[in-house]
């Protein structure tokens, strides 16, 4: 199993101060940190970074929703480990794409170590599934 010097994850939320703050969170844990504020950019950091580990996405977003993402980005890596993000956890596109299809959640806000043990247990597969499962 890879240690979290070797993880790389991609993180993905349309607000410029929950990304950064996430990917700080993410960084001062060890791991390797892509962030994007779009579908589209995720899209094409992860075809650049193809040995990504887990994308942890915003569920809902303008444009492309964390779960058209991970669609597309299972599409070229079936593996792939995904954790979505959302502040709200009880909305009809949360339920029905994320909770319903056994995906995990992370809720906003969250603690640094909320994120880090949720991280830890996608990655190690401790979590029900991944987008390609």
């Amino acid at each position: 199993m890879p240690d979290e010097q070797t993880q790389k994850i991609l993180v993905v939320d349309d607000e410029p101060e929950v990304r950064k703050l996430v990917a700080a969170m993410l960084a001062r844990n060890g791991y390797r940190v892509l962030s994007a504020d779009s579908g589209e950019n995720a899209i094409r950091l992860f075809k650049n970074n193809p040995d990504t580990d887990l994308l942890l996405t915003d569920v809902v977003a303008p444009g492309m929703s964390g779960p058209m993402i991970a669609d597309q980005i299972a599409a070229l890596k079936p593996d792939i480990k995904v954790l979505f993000m959302s502040g709200y956890d009880s909305t009809q596109v949360v339920q029905r794409y994320v909770v319903e299809k056994g995906y995990s959640l992370l809720v906003k806000p969250f603690t640094m170590e909320q994120l880090e043990r949720r991280v830890r247990s996608v990655i190690e597969g401790g979590e029900k599934k991944t987008v390609g499962a």
